[in-house]
């Protein structure tokens, strides 16, 4: 029984739940009603209060509820919250929160003298929240201590208090769309009246008696600027009988700059109780000028120029709701649409007289050739039409970074503004470049564009410009500049007057600029062809260091050019310096280290001018660079082609800081080329020269020498031949004398200067005998073994004399390069019908690049050190040359099993 009697009560609790639940979606009663009727009949609790949250204040509101004291005024009350206390616990984690005895709890506050008082012990404080938001509170309470309601009863009150949230929260967005003011029947309205007004005057006065229905201030105001004087003046207003302020009087710029500011960046300013975020100083002003406590006021903006501003004034202290502004703001943009119909006649003539004024612009740049003339028309005209003080034409000069004054004009008896404007920052930079209209500043002093000129310009007394690039929206080359020496303001026929004439004066500047580039081009031109014929036409290498290092330190503008020369494969290298100031001459010493030099190695391995500054060269380097004026280096190898090794690194230094200009570097790459060309000409001349003086000095002596034995020789044989008459033995040794003497009178008498190759035959072992005869000694000598391979002896057709040499050569040198006790085979055999092969074998050992530079030859570059300088090598090489200028060949090789081959290809008889 107990357990039905549990589930009737159980199912009562449900209905009754869901009827609470029903009423309170229906809305058909007052919603704090239905829940305060169903905590006091569905439950017994001596106390039930519901207190809603107000979030602005941090407190509860009462709404009343149930005690054991009757009519208890306490329930009705306004509760701040505390940090620590039970209801903002409640109300910020949004959690239930169980108190066995009300009066015993520290953290309750006003709650436990009443619990005391209402003998309350037992308490729960449930949240009244929706989604995470808090509405406010509810407390159920018992006489008895810990007596709480069951889970199942707590599950419920939570339900049916999170319901009432939900119809809480409905209430308040119901309650905020009502309050929200509707713009667009007021909006449309103001269209369709507009529309149908005669003039602008009408217009306005129809835009602010909307306004003023609308926001509902003091007054609604339109102020106008007056663009020459700077200055505001009232022009309208909703308050009849207000006097207008006209040009006798105004607001003017200076006295309102943030102010000012502001609305020409399309912003509108509201001035409440908070007092806006226009500087304090400045409010005040407008706001004695105005006679207002607080206001809105909307720019009326008319492609991007300032008109005015419309305001919406009150004498109190007052928080304007965004609908206001955005209201404000409609109307400010429809004055601004309607504003051009005032001035429009003026407007067409001021558009015609601008078009004929620029046609006499290009007719005065173009009807002359000099450009300065062409320039001081231009500025002649724009003054005529816009009244300024000063009209400048700027060139950007790309290896200054820095804008050139090509063309200026100024006031009388002022001083002109300096030659050379300092570059700009990457965000002037991007603005000139963006911009399709000329940058109008009206204050400099308040204006942070253009920062770099900023200071030169406000010093000369400049306070307005006038900025347009002469190619707009293209990269900037040239600008022209309007400047006054007061704060002005510049509208949209003036902006648009300028960007064309700047146009125009952009072609004059771009002209100039061709043909200072080409006067230039051609002295660059000229001077290079000077240095290059002056280089080429020296002939002695000191000269022509000397010469050229001046040369180059006068075209690069540069106090020191210095050398650092070596010759190849020299591990030392040389100073060749030619400077005037003593701060940079470098002090004698004694070697400088190509090999360790670890700033040469670097310049060597850099393609190209190595551009370092004094910081960077290593302190090794600076005991012999010891100028002490050295801030700034450009450093290049002499090269030539590039098989070629470099004898040669080109210093020139400046003092710190130093920037050359990227034409300066082309010619120094120019004059560098024809230096080391020229300079290897000389070197390889000289080299030469000194070898074929000594080769000569070494002919004629050998000549001479074998002259004299021959006549020596012959002498002595004829002598016998006399005492020798009757003796035949010794007339025949005379016979064989003479035969053996024979060769060398053809030598004297056909090979004096030159060679020349007599064809004769003989057989293969016959010559090849007589070699090994020549070697017979050295073969004894080192113990060697030899031995001729064979099957045939054919007849070896050729000059015999010089191919004997040349096989005696190469056996003499594979005899020295054998090992001792080793063997030395001679291998001979037929090729073709035509060729015959006889190659030598030895088992010594050869350095591996004499093998590979007598296969490629002469080395390319003749100053290069190379293993056919000196013998073996250059006796081969002689060899070589000397089979090939017969017609055969003569070729070195190593063979695989480690032997080295000498091979002779020889033509058969």
């Amino acid at each position: 029984m107990g357990h039905s009697k549990e589930t009737t009560q159980s199912e009562q609790q449900l209905n009754a739940l869901s009827r609470v639940l029903q009423r309170l979606r229906e809305g058909d009663t007052v919603a704090i009603e239905t829940i305060y009727a169903y905590l006091t009949t569905c439950f017994a609790f001596d106390l039930v209060w519901i207190g809603l949250y107000d979030r602005i204040e941090h407190r509860l509101f009462g709404k009343g509820g149930k005690s054991t004291i009757k009519d208890a005024p306490f329930l009705k009350q306004r509760f701040t919250l505390t940090p620590g206390d039970i209801l903002e616990q409640v109300v910020i984690q949004q959690n239930p929160l169980t108190l066995p005895d009300l009066r015993a709890e520290q953290r309750a506050n006003e709650w436990r003298k009443f619990a005391e008082k209402a003998n309350i012990q037992g308490t729960v404080v449930f949240p009244i929240s929706f989604k995470d938001r808090c509405y406010g509170v509810a407390i159920v309470g018992s006489s008895l201590w810990g007596n709480f309601p069951r889970p199942e009863e707590q599950s419920l009150i939570s339900i049916a208090l999170g319901e009432f949230a939900a119809t809480l929260e409905s209430a308040e967005k119901e309650w905020k769309r009502q309050q929200i003011k509707q713009l667009d029947r007021p909006m449309l309205s103001m269209l369709s009246e507009l529309r149908s007004l005669l003039n602008f005057e009408q217009r306005l006065d129809r835009v602010i008696d909307q306004t003023q229905n609308f926001v509902q201030p003091a007054r609604t105001s339109v102020y106008w600027f007056e663009r020459t004087r700077r200055y505001f003046w009232r022009r309208a207003t909703s308050q009849k009988g207000t006097r207008l302020i006209d040009d006798s009087s105004g607001l003017t710029i200076q006295e309102m700059s943030s102010f000012y500011q502001a609305l020409q960046a399309d912003q509108v300013v509201a001035i409440g109780e908070s007092m806006s975020l226009i500087k304090a100083d400045i409010t005040l002003r407008v706001m004695e000028f105005i006679r207002a406590r607080s206001l809105i006021a909307a720019p009326i903006l008319y492609q991007n120029e300032l008109l005015g501003f419309l305001t919406a004034e009150s004498d109190e202290s007052k928080i304007w709701q965004d609908e206001d502004k955005q209201f404000m703001k409609a109307a400010a943009q429809m004055l601004a649409l309607v504003s051009p119909l005032e001035g429009m006649e003026t407007t067409i003539e001021q558009v015609k007289l601008d078009q004929a004024l620029t046609a006499k612009i290009a007719q005065a740049i173009y009807s002359t050739g000099d450009g300065v003339t062409a320039l001081q028309n231009a500025a002649n005209l724009l003054n005529q039409r816009l009244k300024v003080d000063r009209v400048l034409a700027l060139a950007y000069d790309p290896d200054q970074d820095a804008f050139e004054v090509r063309y200026q004009t100024q006031p009388k008896y002022k001083r002109p503004l300096p030659s050379w404007f300092a570059s700009l920052s990457p965000i002037d930079w991007q603005m000139l470049e963006k911009q399709s209209t000329a940058i109008a500043i009206e204050n400099l002093e308040d204006d942070l564009r253009f920062a770099a000129w900023r200071t030169p310009l406000l010093e000369m007394g400049v306070r307005s410009l006038l900025v347009c690039n002469t190619a707009p929206e293209k990269s900037v080359e040239s600008l022209l500049i309007l400047a006054n020496e007061a704060p002005r303001s510049w509208n949209q026929s003036e902006g648009e007057f300028t960007k064309i004439a700047a146009q125009q004066i952009g072609i004059v500047l771009r002209q100039w600029r061709l043909q200072q580039q080409n006067d230039q081009q051609q002295k660059i031109y000229q001077t290079i062809q000077w240095g290059l014929n002056t280089i080429q036409q020296t002939q002695h290498l000191d000269l022509l260091e000397k010469s050229a290092l001046q040369y180059i330190a006068q075209l690069l503008e540069a106090p020191m050019a210095v050398l650092v020369a070596w010759s190849a494969g020299r591990r030392v290298g040389r100073i060749v310096q030619s400077n005037q100031e003593r701060k940079f001459n470098i002090d004698p010493v004694l070697k400088v280290s190509i090999e360790t030099d670890i700033f040469l190695h670097r310049v060597l391995a850099h393609d190209g001018i190595l551009s370092v500054s004094i910081d960077e060269i290593p302190i090794e380097t600076r005991q012999w660079l010891n100028a002490p004026g050295i801030g700034q280096l450009l450093a290049i190898t002499l090269r030539t082609a590039p098989e070629h090794e470099p004898t040669a690194i080109l210093l020139v230094a400046d003092s710190l800081g130093r920037q050359w200009l990227d034409r300066q570097l082309t010619v120094l790459n120019t004059l560098v080329a024809q230096l080391a060309w020229s300079r290897r000409h000389l070197i390889v001349a000289e080299v030469l020269k000194r070898d074929r003086d000594r080769l000569e000095r070494l002919s004629w002596y050998k000549h001479r020498r074998l002259e004299d034995m021959y006549r020596s020789v012959k002498f002595s044989a004829s002598r016998l031949s006399e005492l020798a008459q009757n003796d035949a033995r010794q007339a025949q040794f005379v016979r064989q004398i003479d035969d053996a003497i024979e060769p060398v009178r053809q030598v004297i008498r056909d090979e004096q200067w030159q060679l020349t190759v007599r064809n004769e035959t003989v057989q293969m072992i016959g010559l090849v005998r007589r070699a090994l005869d020549r070697v017979e000694h050295l073969l004894k000598q080192r113990q060697l073994w030899s031995q001729v391979h064979h099957e045939i002896n054919p007849m070896i057709f050729g000059d015999i004399t010089k191919i004997e040499l040349v096989l005696y050569e190469l056996l003499l040198i594979a005899c020295q390069r054998a090992n001792p006790g080793g063997r030395i085979d001679i291998w001979c055999r037929q090729i073709d019908v035509e060729w015959m092969e006889i190659a030598i074998t030895d088992d010594g050992t050869i350095e591996p690049r004499l093998i590979e530079e007598l296969e490629a030859g002469r080395a390319v570059d003749l100053l290069a050190p190379t293993t056919l300088d000196k013998p073996p090598g250059l006796h081969l090489a002689i060899c070589q040359a000397l089979m090939q200028q017969m017609g055969s060949e003569f070729n070195l090789y190593k063979l695989d099993d480690g032997r080295i081959m000498s091979r002779l290809v020889l033509p058969i008889g």
